[in-house]
C-alpha cells in the first residue's frame, strides 16, 4: 500500500479536477478514474495517472487498485443537476448511490481505510434556521440529494463497522476556476449559474435564466452560499491531512457562510465584464429552494482551513476568465 498515493474518481470533471491538481502539488502521487461521460480528459492534470473505467464497476476497480495500491479514495463522480434528478431520480439513485455502493466496496477489499466524499447542502433541503450547521435535520426535497445522503449513510455504517475513516463534505454552490488559468468549468450545457452567465456574457448562449424571483428574499430571487472551487480543493487536501493524522471520521459543510442572491451575482458579473447580457425570468425550478448558507465552524475549527477566495468578486473574476479564454 503506498503511502502517497490516492485515487480520484471524477477527476476529468470540474471540481476532481481542480483537486487533483491540489494534490499533485503537496507532492502526492494521484490516480483519475472516471468514465468520460460528462469529463473531460483534458482537464486531468498530466502527472496524474489516469484510468478511463465505470467507478460502479467492482471488477476493474478492484484492478484499478491492485496496479495502484492507494491508502485513500476521493470520490467525485457522479450527477449533479438537481431538476434532472427529479425528472430522472434512478439515473441519480443508479449513478451516485449505487455506484458509490460498489466503489466503497472495492475500496474496502483492497486495503483502502481513508475516504472522502464529495456531499452537498442539498441533503439540507429547506432549513428553518440559517446559517444552516451539521446538526439539523436533513430533508432533502430533490433525489440528487437524497442520493448524496444515502452515501454518507453507508459510509457512516461502514466506518462503524470497521477501521475505514471517512470526510463528508457538504458542498454548497461551487463556483470559479483555477486561478492559474489550469482548470475551470467545462461541461456542455452546464446549469451552474455563475457558468451559465459567463457564457452569456461571452456570446456562448443568448441569455440566462433567473428561475423564480418571487422567493421571500430580499429581491425576489434565490440566495446561495458561492464557493470558490480552488478553496474547495485546499479543503479536500486539509481533509486528507486530517485522515493522514489519524483524524476521526466527520461531516463538514463547506462554504462560505455568506448569501449572495442571483441578481447579485449578475450585476457583479456585469461590473466584471462589462457586459449588459441578456437576463430572462422563469418559473421555480423542481427541486430549487429559496435561500441557504453555510455555518462553517467546524471545517475551520477541525481542519484549519482558511479560504482564500472568499469574495463574490474573485469567484466571478476567475469564472469569466476562464469562459473568454475558451471562447477566443
Amino acid at each position: 500500500m503506498s503511502d502517497d498515493c490516492v485515487l480520484v474518481t471524477g477527476g476529468a470533471g470540474y471540481i476532481g479536477s481542480h483537486v487533483a491538481l491540489a494534490l499533485l502539488e503537496t507532492g502526492r502521487r494521484v490516480v483519475v478514474a472516471d468514465n468520460l461521460v460528462t469529463g473531460r480528459r483534458d482537464l486531468v492534470p498530466e502527472a496524474a495517472d489516469f484510468v478511463e473505467l465505470d467507478i460502479g464497476d467492482i471488477e476493474r476497480v478492484s484492478q484499478l487498485l491492485a496496479d495502484h495500491p492507494c491508502r485513500a479514495v476521493l470520490h467525485f463522480a457522479g450527477s449533479t443537476i438537481v431538476p434532472e434528478s427529479v425528472e430522472n431520480p434512478l439515473k441519480y439513485y443508479g449513478n451516485n448511490t449505487c455506484a458509490s455502493r460498489n466503489l466503497l466496496e472495492a475500496a474496502m477489499a483492497n486495503g483502502v481505510r481513508e475516504f472522502i466524499f464529495s456531499s452537498t447542502a442539498a441533503v439540507y433541503g429547506n432549513p428553518e434556521k440559517l446559517p444552516v450547521d451539521e446538526s439539523v435535520a436533513l430533508a432533502p426535497v430533490s433525489p440528487y440529494g437524497k442520493s448524496k445522503l444515502m452515501t454518507e449513510n453507508m459510509l457512516q455504517d461502514v466506518a462503524a463497522s470497521s477501521d475505514l475513516r471517512f470526510i463528508a463534505l457538504r458542498y454548497f454552490n461551487v463556483a470559479g476556476a483555477d486561478p492559474a488559468g489550469r482548470s475551470g468549468q467545462s461541461t456542455p450545457n452546464a446549469t451552474h449559474l455563475i457558468k451559465a452567465a459567463c457564457e452569456a456574457a461571452c456570446g456562448v448562449r443568448e441569455s440566462v435564466t433567473i428561475f423564480g424571483d418571487d422567493y421571500d428574499t430580499p429581491d425576489g430571487t434565490g440566495v446561495r452560499d458561492f464557493i470558490h472551487v480552488s478553496d474547495l480543493a485546499d479543503a479536500h487536501v486539509a481533509a486528507l491531512d486530517h485522515l493522514d493524522r489519524g483524524g476521526a471520521s466527520n461531516v463538514m459543510n463547506c462554504g462560505y457562510g455568506l448569501g449572495y442572491s442571483v441578481k447579485q451575482v449578475f450585476d457583479t458579473l456585469r461590473e466584471v465584464s462589462g457586459v449588459d447580457f441578456r437576463v430572462e425570468t422563469g418559473p421555480r425550478r423542481p427541486g430549487d429552494i429559496g435561500e441557504i448558507y453555510a455555518e462553517t465552524k467546524r471545517i475551520r475549527d477541525v481542519l484549519g482551513w482558511v479560504p482564500q477566495h472568499d469574495d463574490l468578486m474573485k469567484i466571478v473574476a476567475s469564472a469569466y476568465a476562464w469562459e473568454t479564454r475558451r471562447t477566443q
